[in-house]
């Protein structure tokens, strides 16, 4: 048997990986200006008089009418004249009106969710921005932060970590101490409603300032550099969403304990469920070292297990899946829908989207259909975890004597002596 010849590769060294870092990035550019043409950013999507009508609950019939008030934004015909569409801000404008009574009461400031998972491929990016966008569309107004330097969800808002981000962008001089509130990193996006702190690649330079920080500042917390950064804006906010790295990082320990709640994304696969398992552990075995051994506490409103990339027609799937309801069946609970593995979302996630920047769906209208209800189901459960974590934050402010003005202190996993620099 005749041996193969096979030509040895030349060795890689530094210079040929930073020329593949460039060319990456240019292709990335060019991809985005393809996909997002012809003005490289994202367009919101736009409503027709039945879609709104459909997302405020009521009947065209009834909109029609009560558009005829005129108090309310009117929208524009199309090109052709023969739709009437509004804006993302026109229905957002609806909807806070006639859903006024779910919103942010006052004396409650913003529910700080966390979406974490130790693993990566498990849609916790997409579940971040689909979690905010559907809050946003049931009228309240949302910041994102992206802790994670991979940018992923930085992307989604069609904005490039590579090029279009810098330092001064992220939290990282939040993180370095030249900042003390996250305010300044603060952006608008092409969403309506949905602020953003954008990530970049040199946000890896979180992990070694802040244990530098921590070794030579005295009473230096490093895991409540981001707690204290969001103080500053909690009023202004319903919902602030942390999308996290997927690993036990500095910028993921200070993301979960800035947070009222977290929600883990978990496909049922065997792997994903003891990675799961993983995390648990590491991160009682964190907060033990961090807070229990030094006289300190944390409370969460709630934690969440997230069914996402179910592949209905897995078997092995359906096996994990009961594996994982009778694991989380106590105080991290399993919530009661599934995110479904589909070609929506795959096809949304091409054009830098989600099933939420659809306007129209050229597939299957069923397969569409059912990810955007999965996703509906989602935040509207979510939304009432919100809503119970105000009416905790009014209740805490009368027993008080006065309404809080800032809620979050009382959860506070330092001691009030602390919580007063």
């Amino acid at each position: 048997m005749s041996k193969l010849s096979i030509k040895a590769p030349a060795p890689i060294g530094l210079a040929d990986i930073a020329e593949q870092a460039a060319h990456s990035v240019e292709m990335m550019s060019q991809i985005r200006a393809a996909m997002l043409s012809p003005t490289t950013h994202k367009p919101p999507p736009v409503w027709n008089l039945s879609q709104l009508a459909a997302l405020l609950g009521i009947e065209k019939g009834s909109f029609t009418h009560r558009m005829g008030r005129g108090d309310l934004p009117a929208g524009t015909l199309n090109e052709t004249g023969t739709r009437r569409q509004f804006t993302l801000a026109e229905v957002r404008t609806w909807v806070r009106e006639y859903r006024k009574d779910s919103l942010r009461p006052a004396g409650a400031e913003a529910v700080t969710i966390s979406i974490a998972n130790f693993k990566g491929g498990v849609g916790k990016t997409t579940t971040a921005i689909t979690l905010a966008q559907g809050l946003s569309l049931l009228g309240h107004k949302v910041l994102v932060i992206d802790t994670d330097p991979q940018g992923s969800l930085t992307t989604l808002f069609g904005i490039l970590p590579d090029t279009e981000v810098e330092e001064q962008d992220t939290i990282l001089p939040l993180v370095m101490g030249s900042e003390t509130s996250i305010r300044y990193a603060i952006r608008p996006t092409y969403w309506d409603g949905i602020d953003l702190v954008p990530a970049s690649p040199l946000l890896f330079g979180a992990e070694f300032a802040l244990p530098a920080r921590q070794t030579k500042e005295e009473g230096f917390e490093f895991w409540n550099v981001l707690h204290y950064g969001i103080d500053d804006v909690r009023g202004e906010y319903d919902v602030i969403v942390i999308d996290t790295p997927p690993a036990l990082s500095y910028t993921t320990i200070n993301a979960l304990l800035a947070s009222n709640g977290i929600i883990m994304p978990l496909p049922p696969s065997t792997l994903d469920f003891a990675s799961a398992a993983q995390f648990w552990s590491l991160f009682s075995d964190l907060t033990t070292q961090l807070l229990t051994n030094r006289g300190h506490d944390k409370q969460f409103d709630f934690m969440n297990i997230l069914l996402s990339r179910v592949d209905s027609s897995d078997a092995t799937g359906a096996i994990v899946k009961q594996w994982i309801q009778s694991t989380y069946a106590n105080r991290v609970s399993v919530l009661p829908m599934e995110i479904p593995k589909s070609a929506v979302t795959a096809s949304a996630t091409v054009e830098f989207g989600t099933v939420f920047d659809i306007t129209k769906y050229d597939g299957n209208a069923r397969t569409f259909k059912r990810a955007r209800d999965a996703y509906d189901l989602m935040v509207s459960y979510i939304e009432t975890s919100v809503q119970s974590v105000w009416r905790r934050h009014i209740e805490q402010g009368q027993l008080a004597g006065t309404a809080p003005t800032k809620p979050a202190v009382l959860n506070r996993s330092t001691p009030a002596s602390a919580a007063a620099r």
